[in-house]
C-alpha cells in the first residue's frame, strides 16, 4: 500500500469509529463530534476507559497495535457493564464491531468508578503476561532483537553458536513493513511450521533516524534479498514470495558501501583500487590443497593447534589433503608441520567461469575469486545504461526500486539499447544506498558473490554484543559454553575481553541489595 492508500485507510478507520462509538462517548460525558476527530479522539477514549494517555501512542506502533485493539474494545465494552465473559468473546470474534450493538441498541450505563484491577486472578496473569508482550514487541521491533549464528560463514569474528543482540537504534529502526504479523516471531510460528504474517497489508519503507552510518567491514545483519525459501535452511522446493521484512535474516561483513568500485583478485579484495585492509579481529579464510608425507591428522590437533573446525578432507590413497577454511596466520604455521610435504591456496583462477556467480546471466567469466570490478549504487547516483549495466543492474530496477515500491517497472534489451516499459533508457539514477556483503570464510559463504546487492531497505540492524556462545560439538550444555566469549563485544581492536565477571558481581550486588532493602522495609 503507498502513503496515500494508507492515509484514506486511516480515515476509513476513523469513519467506522465514529460511527459505531459517537453516543457511548455522549453516556460517559463528552461530546459526539469527540468521537470523529483522529487522534483526538484516542485520547479521549483513554480518559473514558480510564487508561493513560500514552496509550494513544501504542495504537500507531506496528505489530503493537495488533495487540493493543483487542485490548480497547475489551476495556470500551466494560466501562459501559458489559463485562460478561460472552461480551468479551463477542467483541473479540466480531473485531470490535460488536461495539455497534452496545452502541446502538442496549441501553447501557457509564461505569465511571468501575475497578481497573481483574475480578480473577487468571485475568491478573492474562493482563500482566500482555503488557510484557507488548513491552518485549517493543524492545525486539525497534532498540533489539537477539539473534543467533548459524553458519560458519564470519568464522573467527562470529562463530557458530553464537548469541547475539542486534542492535536496531545505530543505523536506525525500520519501521515494521508486514502490518499482520504475530509478534517475536519471524517468518514461522515456532512448533506450527506456518507462516506469521499476511503478505498484505504493507507498510511503506520507512527508517527512524540512526546516529551512525553503515561503514565499511562493518558486520551487518539484514534480509537476504533473493529469499523465497520457506525459512532459514529449508530448501524443500517450499517457496513464498516474502516481503522483505520477513526474509530470511543474514549476518555478513560491509566489504563494499555506496560509491565504491569492488573488484575481487584472486580472493583478494580490492576496492577502489586498493586492497581492502579488514579489521584486527577479521579474519579472512581460504581453502587449501596440499600432500603429507605418508601419515594423517589427528582432529583434535588440527581443532587445537590450527582452529580447523570441519571442511578437512584427507585419501590416505594419494596422500592429498583439503582444508575449507584456513587463515593466513594458520597457514604459515600449518606449512612447518612436520608431516606437511607440500600445500597451497586454492583458487579459482581468472577467466574461469562460474554460471552461480553474480550478475548470473552466464554473460561474463567471473568466478567467486576472481570478478568485478562492480559500482556499488549510490542513492543519489547515475549510471549510463548500457548491456553491461543492464545485467548489473537489472534486478535493482525492477525489484528493489521497482515491484517493492509499488511500481511497474520491466527492463528490457533490444540490441544495444535498454528499454524501461518499452520506453529507451539511457542513464538511471538510484533512489536509494546499497551495499555488498561478504563472509569471511571466502569458500564457504552464500553472500553477494552470488546474488547481487544489499538494499538499504533491506538492512536490520549491527551486532553489537555476545551474550552466550555455544560450541555445537561440546557434548552438553555446560560443556559446551565458550566461557570466554560471553558478555564481549562484536566490533572493536584486539583480544575480545568478557565482561562476564563484571556482570556477576553487578548481579550479586543487585541481589544483596534487593534482599537488605526488603529487610529493611520488613522492620
Amino acid at each position: 500500500m503507498t502513503i496515500t492508500e494508507w492515509f484514506l485507510f486511516f480515515l476509513l478507520l476513523q469513519v467506522v469509529h465514529f460511527l459505531g462509538t459517537w453516543k457511548l462517548y455522549q453516556k460517559a460525558g463528552r461530546k459526539a463530534w469527540e468521537a470523529a476527530i483522529p487522534v483526538y479522539n484516542a485520547v479521549i477514549l483513554m480518559k473514558i476507559i480510564k487508561r493513560p494517555w500514552w496509550w494513544t501512542i501504542l495504537l500507531f506502533i506496528p505489530i503493537v497495535n495488533l495487540i493493543m485493539f483487542p485490548v480497547i474494545w475489551v476495556e470500551t465494552i466494560r466501562s459501559f457493564g458489559r463485562s460478561s465473559t460472552m461480551d468479551t468473546i463477542l467483541v473479540l470474534l466480531t473485531f470490535g464491531l460488536y461495539i455497534y450493538y452496545v452502541n446502538y441498541f442496549l441501553d447501557v450505563t457509564y461505569k465511571e468508578d468501575r475497578s481497573l484491577h481483574p475480578p480473577t486472578a487468571a485475568g491478573e496473569w492474562i493482563s500482566s503476561i500482555l503488557f510484557a508482550v507488548v513491552a518485549a514487541t517493543i524492545v525486539h521491533t525497534y532498540i533489539m532483537q537477539p539473534f543467533t549464528i548459524p553458519t560458519s560463514s564470519l568464522e573467527k569474528t562470529l562463530l557458530v553458536g553464537d548469541y547475539l543482540f542486534v542492535s536496531k537504534f545505530h543505523y536506525g529502526a525500520r519501521l515494521p513493513m508486514t502490518a499482520v504479523a504475530f509478534p517475536m516471531v519471524h517468518d514461522t510460528i515456532p512448533g506450527v511450521g506456518i507462516k506469521s504474517y499476511t503478505k498484505k497489508p504493507q507498510i511503506p519503507y520507512f527508517r527512524l533516524p540512526g546516529f551512525e552510518n553503515i561503514e565499511r567491514n562493518d558486520i551487518v545483519v539484514f534480509n537476504w534479498p533473493v529469499d523465497t525459501v520457506r525459512f532459514f535452511f529449508d530448501r524443500s522446493g517450499m517457496h513464498y514470495d516474502k516481503p522483505i521484512d520477513k526474509k530470511s535474516n543474514y549476518v555478513k561483513r560491509a566489504v563494499g558501501i555506496p560509491g565504491d568500485s569492488l573488484e575481487i583478485i584472486d580472493g583478494r579484495i580490492h576496492i577502489n583500487g586498493e586492497a581492502l585492509q579488514l579489521p584486527e579481529r577479521a579474519k579472512a579464510q581460504f581453502s587449501y590443497l596440499g600432500t603429507t608425507k605418508g601419515q594423517g591428522f589427528s582432529g583434535q590437533q588440527l581443532y587445537e593447534n590450527y582452529g580447523i573446525t570441519d571442511g578437512f578432507g584427507y585419501d590416505p590413497n594419494t596422500n592429498q589433503f583439503y582444508i575449507k577454511a584456513l587463515t593466513e596466520e594458520a597457514f604459515q604455521r600449518f606449512k612447518n608441520h612436520p608431516n606437511v610435504a607440500s600445500i597451497e591456496r586454492y583458487i579459482s583462477k581468472a577467466g574461469e567461469k562460474e554460471s552461480t556467480i553474480f550478475p548470473n546471466n552466464n554473460k561474463v567469466d567471473w568466478n567467486r575469486d576472481n570478478m568485478g570490478p562492480v559500482f556499488i549504487p549510490k542513492k543519489g547516483e547515475t549510471v549510463q545504461m548500457d548491456p553491461e549495466s543492464y545485467s548489473l543492474y537489472r534486478r535493482i530496477i525492477e525489484i528493489y526500486e521497482g515491484e517493492e515500491m509499488g511500481l511497474d517497472t520491466k527492463l528490457t534489451l533490444n540490441g544495444t539499447q535498454v528499454l524501461l516499459n518499452g520506453s529507451p533508457l539511457e542513464s538511471y539514477t538510484f533512489k536509494q544506498d546499497y551495499y555488498w556483503m561478504m563472509g569471511d570464510n571466502r569458500h564457504n559463504s552464500e553472500d553477494s558473490r552470488y546474488w547481487g546487492f544489499v538494499p538499504e531497505n533491506h538492512v536490520v540492524g549491527k551486532p553489537v554484543f555476545i551474550w552466550l556462545s555455544l560450541d555445537p560439538n561440546g557434548g552438553g550444555f555446560f560443556n559446551s559454553i565458550r566461557w570466554d566469549r560471553m558478555f564481549t563485544t562484536v566490533s572493536g581492536e584486539g583480544a575480545k575481553v568478557s565482561y562476564f565477571p563484571y556482570f556477576l558481581i553487578i548481579l550479586v550486588l543487585w541481589i544483596g541489595y534487593s534482599y537488605f532493602r526488603k529487610k529493611k522495609k520488613e522492620k
